[in-house]
Parts: C-alpha cells; sequence; structure tokens
C-alpha cells in the first residue's frame, strides 16, 4: 500500500466531511428557524388573549361576550405544538448528519496518520482538522441537552469554516516531521494542546451565546434570536464547565510537558519563543477567568467576556504566531 496515496487521499475525505457538516448546519438552521417561528406564533396568540381579556373587562357591564368563549380561537389554543414537532424531527436529522460527519472527517484525520505514519498534527492543516474533530466529538456530547440545540448552529457552523480553510488555505502535502519534532513528546505535549483547543472553541461558541441570551432577557425580548436561546445561567455553567475541564489540560501540555520538551530538545526550559509567550499569556487569560468566577463571583457577560478575550490569545497563539513570527515552534506549514 502507498501511504503517501493514503495519506493524500485525506484530504478527499476530510472535503466529504465539510459538505457533511455543511448539510448538518443546514438542517440545524431549518430547525432554529422552525423553533423561532413556533416562539413568535406562540407570542403572538397570548398577545391576543390578553387584548381580549382587556377588552373583555372593559365591555364585562354593557353586555360583552364572555371572554370564555371568545379568548382562544380554534386553532389557536396549541400554537406551537405541531411546529415543535417538525423542528424537533430537522434536530434529530442534524444530529444523524452530524455523527456522520464525525465519522467521516474522524476517517479522514486517521488517513492522514496512517499514510505519514505518525500522529496527524505536525502542522496547521493537521492540527485544524484533529482540533475540529475534537470540537465536533465535544459538541457531540452536547447535542442532546437544551443549550447544546441552541449552540448547534454556530458551533457547526464554525467546524465548517475551520475545515474548509483547513482543506484549502492550510493544507500541506503529507511529509516527513521536522528532526525537532520526531519525538514521542509530540503525541502527548500537542495532543493534549489539541484536546484542549477543541474545548475552548465549544466553551468560546457558548460564551458569546450567553452575552446573547442575557441582553434579550434585560430587554425582555420575546422574538428574535436572543430569545430562542436557554436561558443565561444554563450557558454560563456550560461554558465554565469545559473551561474548566479544558484549563488543566492546557496547564500539563503545553506548559509543564512543553517545557519539559523543550529541556529535551534545547536544553532549556524555557526560552520566550513566541510559541511559549503566548501559550503563557492564553494560561494567564483563562486563570485569570476561572479566579474572576471562584473569588469575585463574576458570572455572566462579564464572565463571558473575559472568556472570549481568553480564546482570543488561544487563535491568536495558533495563527498568529505561526504565520508572523519566527522561532523555534515555527511548524506551521506555511
Amino acid at each position: 500500500m502507498d501511504l503517501d496515496a493514503v495519506a493524500e487521499w485525506s484530504r478527499l475525505v476530510v472535503s466529504a466531511a465539510v459538505i457533511v457538516y455543511l448539510t448538518a448546519w443546514l438542517a440545524f438552521c431549518a430547525e432554529a428557524g422552525t423553533l423561532s417561528r413556533a416562539r413568535r406564533t406562540a407570542a403572538a396568540a397570548q398577545e391576543h388573549e390578553r387584548e381580549l381579556v382587556t377588552a373583555g373587562s372593559h365591555g364585562a357591564g354593557a353586555g360583552a361576550t364572555s371572554v370564555s368563549d371568545d379568548a382562544v380561537e380554534p386553532g389557536h389554543a396549541h400554537p406551537s405544538g405541531e411546529v415543535e414537532q417538525q423542528a424537533e424531527r430537522m434536530g434529530r436529522i442534524g444530529r444523524v448528519v452530524l455523527i456522520a460527519a464525525t465519522v467521516v472527517l474522524a476517517i479522514g484525520v486517521s488517513m492522514r496518520g496512517l499514510g505519514t505514519e505518525r500522529m496527524p498534527w505536525g502542522n496547521m492543516y493537521e492540527f485544524s482538522i484533529t482540533g475540529a474533530l475534537v470540537a465536533s466529538v465535544v459538541f457531540l456530547g452536547l447535542a442532546r441537552t437544551a443549550a447544546g440545540r441552541a449552540v448547534a448552529v454556530w458551533a457547526v457552523l464554525l467546524v465548517f469554516i475551520t475545515l474548509g480553510a483547513a482543506v484549502t488555505v492550510l493544507y500541506v502535502p503529507p511529509g516527513p516531521l521536522q528532526p525537532a519534532l520526531e519525538s514521542y513528546w509530540l503525541v502527548i505535549h500537542v495532543g493534549m494542546a489539541v484536546v484542549a483547543f477543541g474545548l475552548f472553541t465549544v466553551s468560546a461558541v457558548i460564551s458569546a451565546l450567553q452575552i446573547v441570551a442575557e441582553r434579550s432577557a434585560k430587554r425582555g425580548a420575546v422574538h428574535g434570536f436572543g430569545a430562542s436561546l436557554p436561558p443565561e445561567r444554563t450557558l454560563d455553567r456550560l461554558a465554565y464547565r469545559l473551561t474548566a475541564v479544558g484549563f488543566p489540560i492546557w496547564t500539563f501540555g503545553p506548559l509543564i510537558l512543553g517545557a519539559v520538551w523543550a529541556e529535551v530538545s534545547w536544553g532549556r526550559f524555557w526560552g520566550w519563543d513566541p510559541k511559549e509567550v503566548w501559550a503563557l499569556i492564553t494560561w494567564l487569560a483563562y486563570a485569570a477567568y476561572l479566579h474572576a468566577r471562584a473569588t469575585a463571583g463574576w458570572k455572566g457577560s462579564k464572565a463571558s467576556v473575559v472568556a472570549l478575550i481568553a480564546y482570543a490569545t488561544v487563535l491568536f497563539s495558533y495563527f498568529g504566531v505561526n504565520i508572523f513570527f519566527n522561532g523555534l515552534h515555527s511548524y506551521g506549514g506555511l
């Protein structure tokens, strides 16, 4: 078997996964749109009932028609029931397609690893597709919850964009690793960074939606995107839990074990290399987020803003350092 061909064919499999993710995203969009329409219908029916109650109370002394007879018109007693069932069907389709997309992507990532005879995270392309796989698996664990259904559209869209960029802009042909990367530390150090990256990505999506949900609740909105989200407290807790899992992984992977690998490879634990500096900045940002929640009691939008700033440092450590800086960690492949 030509292993180089297997690694090259993996790009086609990942490209196929992009199409399947797009299909899942469209199904989740249909679910979200249907639910939004159901809520608008229910809100309109409730407003109509309130108007009839008001009119009935004003005209009670004049022999007006009883509210109990006219307050609810035929067919409006449960205006959202049928529509919500339709939304549930679209949601189930979306989850099934998402499972299929995740399986296809896992096959593509595995083919890249088998073809190169190493773990598939030696450059930005491989890190992207593996990180997208981790994020997809994390989201699958949330897909049956109310919060998971609410963030489905945006989480799947982010995975779709990441993979699309990977197979077009970030793609590099399969090849051997640079000598400094030919170590078992690659499996541990970078592997933990990939897992933390996937967790932080899903957490960032939820944090952004938490801000939208909180602002919508403060305005008392019953229409629009914010009104379709779960309670802001639910999103806040979920984002926090994902970050609380990802933080120790980032601590031991990119920082502690990365320092150990640096000492083995370069004879020093810390050298202020751009990647090392930004990994530390990311750690400090997420430490500030967790500390603010634990000691100052920060919750809601304030905490979510800090979490999004922390995620911005993750993205810069991933994209910015590899593209704009030259250092000992310049293994992006671009």
